[in-house]
């Protein structure tokens, strides 16, 4: 970032291949899981090839960002498009988990207690409306709910934890304090591995010992689709953040420079406050 004073007012990069071969990628994924799905034998494998090619672009086309990036080709203009584009993309992703926050709550709230009037008792006599609900049949089967105690909890210690030491790791680099801002960043991926090993095992507790499945009526499914997509959220915040902690480890960023980090650093927090929600919502309500 040594020449941003002499920047363009706003840098225009060349004609790119990226695009097409990212989409190239995108269209072998989403072909091979049609295929997949109607029972096609070789459909996983291209499936796999399609996301490993996704996976090469974006290798490249990152590493094209970041060479621009250090090498001054980025002003002020192009600082603020990145904010704006990070702003909006963790606004959609709010809206995407408020989807899943209003299914769970139009079934708990409303759906549920429809089943449970007195215009249904002829259909469903033996029907309960109480939460969490294995449905008017019983079709998946008895189910234990999770509890939040001790797998929530501690996750919940571990990604507050994670926001704090990110934020000191943020503190150290804005005062050019390099490697403390290394060693805390460091601590924040390993938080948050530790965050996906502990949802894991909280999982194959679910599968093995609660006989809680994805299947097991609307309970089961807001249940693993709110947190397993949260899980997934964490794996990537964790991966851009590892990134970053790659760079800085290089001599990447200044003080005055350093959008990545705060980028990652506002997705981490959003992950964060995401999960305080569904701890509450999910494991204590």
């Amino acid at each position: 970032m040594s020449g941003q004073n002499e920047s363009p007012y706003y840098f225009v990069p060349n004609p790119s291949r990226h695009p097409v071969t990212a989409s190239i990628g995108v269209f072998v994924m989403l072909g091979s899981l049609g295929l997949w799905i109607n029972d096609v034998d070789w459909a996983p494998y291209t499936l796999f090839a399609g996301l490993l090619w996704l996976l090469f672009v974006l290798w490249h086309w990152f590493g094209d960002a970041i060479s621009e990036s250090e090498t001054g080709m980025y002003g002020k203009r192009v600082d603020q498009s990145y904010r704006w584009s990070m702003s909006w993309f963790i606004f959609s992703e709010v809206m995407f988990f408020g989807a899943f926050f209003g299914a769970l709550f139009y079934a708990r709230e409303i759906a549920m207690h429809q089943l449970g009037s007195l215009d249904f008792k002829l259909i469903w006599p033996d029907f309960s409306a109480v939460w969490p609900n294995e449905g008017p049949a019983q079709l998946a089967g008895h189910f234990k709910r999770m509890v939040p105690w001790p797998v929530p909890t501690i996750n919940t210690a571990l990604l507050l934890t994670s926001g704090a030491t990110l934020t000191v790791s943020h503190h150290a680099l804005r005062d050019n304090h390099r490697k403390k801002a290394i060693v805390w960043l460091a601590a924040t991926v390993a938080l948050g591995f530790c965050f996906l090993i502990m949802q894991a095992s909280e999982y194959i507790h679910a599968y093995n010992e609660l006989n809680l499945t994805l299947a097991s009526g609307v309970y089961g499914s807001t249940f693993f689709l709110l947190t397993g997509f949260h899980g997934f959220h964490v794996f990537l915040g964790g991966t851009m953040l590892t990134v970053v902690l790659v760079r800085l480890i290089r001599g990447h960023f200044t003080a005055e420079h350093h959008f990545a980090f705060e980028g990652a650093a506002w997705y981490w927090h959003f992950v964060d406050v995401v999960w305080l929600g569904l701890y509450v919502v999910v494991y204590w309500l």
